[in-house]
């Protein structure tokens, strides 16, 4: 599998990542749960792919826990990214996730993350949004640095988009950074280069679009996007639409991973096959770039 090394932290990551949101169960956070033996044959199969990129986070129910439980025996096989700033706070009939700039909030994260994940370090800690000015005020970047001396991280990141990502780009610090983009929703392609420009590692979320159109995630918007912009017309004989929204994920200079985030052993086949073919072709991408600008104006 085509490995890129993550920007100025040297890490030599495949570029088809593995995002476990769907891993979070259960019936309460609204998403269809999987076994924890499917769950430990999923993540497993992850591994023997070859994948060697894993992201998680406290905010995704449960997932810490089963990747601790079903892969910590082979930490040495994938690097591991988790985030910070998450708050459960618990209303009369659900549970509602916040997300809470304090250093108490953010060491209880990581300490928690620890434990759950059962690693002694995390290859990065990545705050879970945010804004510049807040984290800078917290002391929160520093307190991060400290965790890193402290060998219980090895890298700091910022998982963020628009409005908020020119201010974290521009702070300088952040060895990577978690931008959302596909080809359906390309709003953040130059922020990705510009980002990247700083030498930091560059981590794509939603490269398939939120699972694309014939995805089980659907997406209403998304899909009209896909039929204004007329992408049928030019989808190449043979070509499910949703290997050509991860191959211009996959396509895009500065993306070193894509998290794609899956529990369907299937989707995980022709993720690979898909990340096996390589970029698209430079004309096919113009293209659709072309097309998916006029649509979005």
């Amino acid at each position: 599998m085509l490995k890129k090394t993550l920007g100025r932290t040297g890490l030599e990551v495949t570029q088809l990542g593995y995002g476990s949101m769907g891993l979070r169960g259960p019936k309460t956070w609204g998403v269809r749960v999987i076994s924890e033996d499917a769950a430990d044959t999923f993540l497993n199969s992850v591994l023997d792919a070859g994948i060697n990129f894993i992201d998680t986070s406290p905010d995704y129910g449960i997932s810490e826990e089963r990747i601790g439980s079903y892969i910590s025996g082979r930490r040495s096989e994938f690097y591991l990214a988790t985030k910070c700033g998450c708050v459960y706070t618990q209303h009369e009939d659900h549970l509602e996730i916040d997300h809470v700039w304090d250093r108490d909030v953010v060491a209880r994260n990581l300490e928690t993350s620890l434990k759950r994940l059962r690693t002694d370090c995390i290859d990065i800690l990545q705050f879970h949004g945010g804004e510049a000015e807040s984290l800078q005020r917290a002391g929160l970047i520093e307190t991060l640095l400290e965790f890193r001396d402290q060998g219980m991280i090895r890298f700091i990141g910022s998982s963020s988009s628009l409005p908020k990502l020119p201010a974290m780009i521009d702070l300088g610090v952040f060895d990577t950074f978690q931008i959302p983009f596909s080809c359906l929703a390309p709003q953040h392609h130059d922020l990705i280069t510009r980002a990247a420009e700083t030498g930091a590692g560059i981590i794509i979320r939603g490269g398939v679009a939120q699972g694309g159109p014939d995805a089980e995630i659907q997406r209403e918007a998304l899909n009209a996007v896909w039929s204004k912009a007329k992408l049928d017309e030019i989808l190449p004989a043979g070509m499910q639409r949703a290997e050509l929204i991860l191959r211009y994920t996959l396509t895009h200079p500065y993306c070193h991973t894509a998290i794609v985030g899956t529990c369907n052993a299937e989707h995980l086949v022709e993720n690979l096959a898909s990340a096996a073919a390589g970029p698209l072709p430079s004309e096919l991408y113009d293209e659709i770039s072309s097309r998916i600008a006029i649509v979005l104006g």
